[in-house]
């Protein structure tokens, strides 16, 4: 079988799963090329495990200062670019495409009447238990035609009732106990991060995003964004303060970090994901980054029991492999079964 596997680049959670999924295609020798979009080509880091990778412009979200602008995500796309990447990606040699929100595989895919199986996170809002925001109707739609598939396998932090599936995670990484505090706010303005952080001095922060350079300000250590570094001081955290997107919560959640998410303005998955979260009781959310909000949830930072998820990117790609797509259910009650609290 030669796959295709489209991965949305704009998010590194996209990635994170993908590497997870590459990890156990290479073990099994399955011929799988890979495509990102959404990013600048440059700003992709850690990507030996894709092999040759290609890249596209694709179609993104343009943020400022926290939130959805749907103006500059306007005047910044490039629909006949777009338009002429899905025309010329040529898709006949494969047998299968593989889309994690990725729209330049997904619609060459549809257009060529290939099998397309959507794994990731927004496929979850297909199914109708899954909170989702009545706000941001906008949102909805497009997530639905954003990265169009055959079949959609949705990854979420309980089932709502439905075949959908438990993270994507590194099952062999590990929580330890320590005293600082990540904050991954990759959307907002990072100054205006890092000015609201230093008047917390009583607290440790490790700030992580691509825009930042390694610099020390009083309490706050800023980070440019590498995947050892942020893992290793992940797991050494205290807690975290991130946006609300799905996997880096996931890890946390498998770690058992305490969590204060703030949702991108405007944007319905991660609108969404703040309601999961607190109807499952699972982490603590805020509207906007502020002060004495920040200083009560750290002065009273609740300790989190690890949720222990099971190798569920090694489960999909052999389920990927033998074929039968139509009944997932059995899968996701499995893979639920074997997820724990520690």
């Amino acid at each position: 079988m030669k796959i295709l596997y489209g991965v949305q680049g704009t998010g590194n959670g996209h990635i994170s799963r993908a590497r997870m999924m590459a990890k156990h295609f290479a073990a099994r020798n399955t011929q799988v090329d890979y495509l990102f979009s959404g990013r600048d080509p440059e700003r992709y880091f850690d990507m030996e495990a894709f092999g040759n990778y290609q890249t596209r412009t694709g179609l993104s979200f343009a943020t400022r200062n926290g939130a959805i602008s749907y103006w500059h995500t306007l005047t910044e796309s490039h629909p006949v670019q777009f338009v002429q990447e899905i025309r010329n990606l040529d898709v006949s040699g494969y047998d299968l495409i593989i889309t994690d929100f990725e729209p330049v595989t997904a619609w060459a895919g549809k257009l060529a009447g290939k099998p397309v199986i959507g794994i990731g996170h927004q496929y979850a809002f297909h199914h109708n238990g899954v909170p989702s925001s009545q706000r941001y109707w906008l949102s909805r739609v497009i997530m639905r035609c954003f990265a169009p598939v055959s079949f959609g396998l949705g990854l979420h932090w309980s089932d709502f009732g439905g075949p959908i599936m438990p993270p994507i995670i590194n099952p062999e990484v590990e929580g330890k106990a320590g005293d600082k505090i990540v904050v991954y706010l990759p959307f907002e303005n990072q100054q205006t991060v890092t000015a609201l952080l230093m008047q917390l001095p009583e607290y440790h922060f490790v700030q992580y995003s691509p825009e930042l350079e390694d610099n020390q300000c009083h309490n706050v250590q800023l980070r440019k964004t590498s995947l050892a570094g942020f893992k290793r001081d992940l797991a050494n955290s205290r807690a975290v303060i991130c946006n609300a997107g799905f996997e880096l919560i996931s890890e946390c959640l498998h770690m058992g970090k305490s969590v204060l998410a703030k949702p991108v303005l405007g944007q319905g998955e991660q609108d969404a994901n703040a309601l999961a979260l607190r109807q499952l009781k699972v982490a603590d959310t805020i509207e906007s980054l502020d002060l004495n909000a920040i200083r009560r949830w750290l002065n009273n930072c609740p300790s989190r029991q690890a949720i222990i998820y099971p190798d569920v990117a090694e489960a999909l790609v052999d389920w990927v492999l033998d074929g039968i797509y139509n009944n997932p259910g059995a899968l996701a009650r499995r893979l639920w079964q074997q997820t724990s609290s520690a």
